[in-house]
């Protein structure tokens, strides 16, 4: 499992895409999601505006486990 630190309160689901280079662009992060399965803390997810905090994992199918520190 891959770790991404975060240094504000939360990150949301399309930032993440971003920082881990599942997608080049923000505005890639909505076609991506209609396509990929994305977990987080073992629930799917679509919502690139899905704020993520320290502690939760999420899975994008392809590109791997990752967990917000």
């Amino acid at each position: 499992m891959k770790q991404v630190t975060i240094h504000t309160e939360y990150v949301t689901l399309g930032q993440l895409l971003k920082i881990t280079d599942c997608i080049s662009t923000g505005g890639a992060a909505k076609p991506f999601l209609a396509e990929t399965k994305v977990t987080v803390n073992g629930e799917s997810e679509n919502r690139r505006g899905r704020k993520l905090y320290r502690g939760d994992r999420v899975d994008i199918q392809g590109f791997g486990a990752f967990e917000i520190v």
